[in-house]
This record gives C-alpha cells, sequence and structure tokens, in this order.
C-alpha cells in the first residue's frame, strides 16, 4: 500500500489503540505472549489489516482465538479510535520473526568451505596441488 506521512500516522495511532486493546481488554489465555507488529489502515479507513507475531507452533491458536475476539475488539477500537467508521479487522501472522530466527540459526552454523580460500570465480584453491598418479599395469 502507498504510503505518506498521514497514512503512517494514521497507521501508527490504529496500532498503539489495538495493541492496548489487546494487552488489557482481551482476557483470552491464548493471546499471551502475542505482539502486534503492525497495521495497515485502507485509505477510507473501512479496512484494518493486523500483523501479529507468537511462536511458530501457536498460530493456529492464535488465529482462532482473534477470530473468536474479533466483535469485542473491533467495539472497543471504534470506540477507542472515534473515527467515523469503525474499520473492518482481518488479523494475520507476521512471520519475519520466524524468518529472522531462521537466518540467524543459519549464520552461526557456517559451513567448514567458508573459511577455505577462493579463486576469483568462487572456487576453493586447494592448498595443495591434485595430482594423480598413473596407475600401475
Amino acid at each position: 500500500m502507498k504510503q505518506n506521512k498521514n497514512s503512517r500516522r494514521i497507521n501508527e495511532q490504529a496500532r498503539e489503540k489495538l495493541a492496548y486493546i489487546l494487552m488489557f481488554d482481551v482476557s483470552d489465555p491464548a493471546l499471551q505472549f502475542v505482539t502486534l507488529t503492525g497495521c495497515e489502515v485502507s485509505i477510507d479507513k473501512s479496512f484494518l489489516k493486523a500483523y501479529v507475531s507468537c511462536d511458530a507452533d501457536r498460530y493456529e491458536e492464535v488465529l482462532q482465538a482473534l477470530t473468536r475476539a474479533k466483535g469485542r475488539i473491533r467495539s472497543l477500537l471504534g470506540r477507542a479510535l472515534g473515527w467515523r467508521v469503525t474499520p473492518e479487522i482481518a488479523f494475520a501472522i507476521d512471520e519475519s520473526t520466524d524468518e529472522a530466527d531462521r537466518i540467524s540459526r543459519a549464520l552461526e552454523n557456517v559451513p567448514p568451505t567458508l573459511s577455505q580460500e577462493k579463486d576469483e570465480n568462487g572456487y576453493p584453491v586447494a592448498s595443495e596441488p591434485l595430482v594423480q598418479e598413473p596407475k600401475e599395469s
């Protein structure tokens, strides 16, 4: 979605209000340790897409809990924002933290060939020349 100063301000305002609602007003145990990572509000403020992050093994549980609480969340958000229109809410899992964790683990497990000297084409340079001895017949 195209961003400008006003849309960034609206997205941030919606994110702050929604985070407060998820933290203090919704008491579903399935929503513990869920982080709201971002919000995107449509230009006419009729639709809001909220991105949440949680443990990878809890994706389905968290989405179901958010779907169950969507009506209450939308009602509280409409009152908190004070906009003319209360946006329809869609929740999505933000997997960027999982991707960052996967990359971090991959960088920790550096293969031994990475430290080998390489030529200008990226091929490993042999420390000893490979000479094949002739086979005796």
